[in-house]
């Protein structure tokens, strides 16, 4: 299995425009700036030019050109230097020649005020870089705090994950995911907040930090999912007496639970076996997971079933599913290839009330080998659109690459496979802030740091 570093994922789209970043990027020799050597350039050019010039055609003046162009690639002291240089080279220039054609005080004058008024706006640029690296770096910060870095194998899971915001200037939106182990098991949770800004990221953070707790505390993912309903109803409400405009903001979601014992054993094949079904109790992940002795027949690449037992070699392993009016995740891998697993139709986080029950969606249980991997996404993925308006094929494309490499499963393989097929179906042009998270069961025995979180 190959290492996961944060070099694998490290790829954001830039909707065709350079931020302050690349700027910086430019014309580095062994990690040393060399933009200086533009407007060296461009002196250098203009005086030889002026010199091999005849009669009244002098370009000497161009000089202002000069400080400029360095006005707009390197920093103030640089700056400077070229537009005193510029001057000089005016000065020696015009008066190399005594006997011919000479610009005289108003072009002086030009390539004065030129050289003064660049060193200002090299200046403003600056300083407005430093102000926007800072906010960058403020907003990189609040993302890692709402979405804190996962440790290797965490809670007994290789993952795997890539967050890439539509605003690449932002680099912060409303998508999350955490795994937080328990004594009760691990849960895994991948949500979207509706909209966009500060106040999505306060819903996320909202939302992430009453994950953490329920998680590790309740023995029921129904209790989990009921603590999550009324968080987001309860920040509604603290938005609304704060007199703000988003007291209708909603989180779609998807909690999963990997039980500390999911393993049941198959009955002999001769024996009759009932046909199991996910069980839509709220009360589901009390009870004991049920076997699922038939096998569903072969996944097809491009195809995906809504539910598909997977026969194991004498075990069979189980996850708890909720839904929150999110896509349902796909298991990836195994013998069954590509299939979706029930997620019970739920509705989003906060609008619990308007279906009529009480408690949260149904607690939904699904057969998930060993070998599978769990594939999580947000709607930025299934939403992508192409050139003619088409949705990305997310479960076909992952069925045919699985059919020509198995190790696609991989959480780390599977994770760059989607990213790079959702950039290159909408060419970059991302609508909204999108999130893929890969997760599978580690390898009895296999708890090396492999596992980790890939950033954008």
């Amino acid at each position: 299995m190959e290492p996961r570093g944060h070099g694998l994922l490290d790829r954001r789209p830039r909707n065709g425009r350079r931020d302050v970043l690349q700027r910086h990027q430019l014309l580095r020799v062994r990690g040393r700036s060399v933009t200086w050597l533009v407007p060296l350039g461009v002196l250098a050019a203009i005086t030889y030019a002026d010199f091999n010039t005849t009669g009244e055609f002098r370009i000497v003046s161009w000089c202002v050109f000069v400080s400029a162009i360095a006005a707009a690639l390197c920093g103030v002291w640089t700056t400077a230097l070229f537009a005193v240089l510029a001057v000089i080279t005016y000065v020696l220039s015009d008066a190399a020649w005594p006997s011919e054609y000479r610009e005289g005080a108003a072009d002086f004058v030009l390539v004065l005020v030129g050289g003064v008024l660049s060193v200002l706006a090299a200046s403003v640029r600056v300083r407005g870089e430093r102000r926007m690296l800072h906010i960058m770096r403020i907003a990189e910060t609040t993302r890692r705090t709402v979405l804190r870095p996962l440790p290797p194998r965490w809670g007994g899971l290789d993952h795997a994950a890539v967050y890439l915001a539509a605003d690449a200037d932002a680099r912060m939106g409303g998508d999350f995911y955490d795994i937080q182990p328990g004594p009760h098991g691990t849960r895994v949770l991948l949500g979207d907040v509706q909209g966009k800004g500060l106040g999505a990221v306060e819903a996320a953070a909202a939302l992430l930090g009453t994950f953490r707790e329920a998680a590790y505390h309740e023995r029921d993912l129904a209790a989990v999912a009921a603590r999550l309903e009324t968080r987001m109803r309860r920040h509604r409400a603290h938005t609304v007496a704060l007199g703000r405009a988003d007291g209708d903001r909603f989180a779609t979601a998807v909690l999963i639970g990997f039980p500390p014992t999911t393993k049941a054993p198959l009955p002999a094949p001769e024996a009759a076996a009932p046909t199991a079904v996910p069980d839509a109790s709220p009360t589901a992940a009390a009870s004991p997971p049920a076997p699922f002795p038939d096998p569903a027949p072969d996944v097809s690449p491009g195809t995906v079933p809504d539910v598909a037992p997977d026969g194991g070699a004498g075990a069979v392993e189980t996850v708890e599913v909720v839904g929150f009016g999110h896509e349902p995740p796909l298991a990836v891998g195994g013998e069954r290839g590509v299939r979706s697993l029930p997620h019970g139709g739920g509705l989003p986080l906060g609008l619990g009330e308007l279906a009529g029950r009480d408690g949260p969606p149904p607690v939904l249980r699904a057969p998930f080998a060993a070998g599978e991997t769990l594939l999580l996404v947000t709607d930025g993925v299934t939403e992508a659109r192409d050139g003619a308006g088409e949705f990305y094929p997310l479960a076909e494309e992952v069925a045919a690459a699985l059919a020509r490499d198995p190790r696609t499963a991989d959480p780390a393989r599977l994770v760059a496979l989607v990213r790079d097929g959702t950039l290159r179906h909408c060419r970059g042009r991302l609508a909204d802030d999108t999130t893929v998270f890969a997760v599978r069961r580690t390898a009895a025995g296999d708890e090396g740091p492999v596992g980790g979180r890939l950033l954008s």
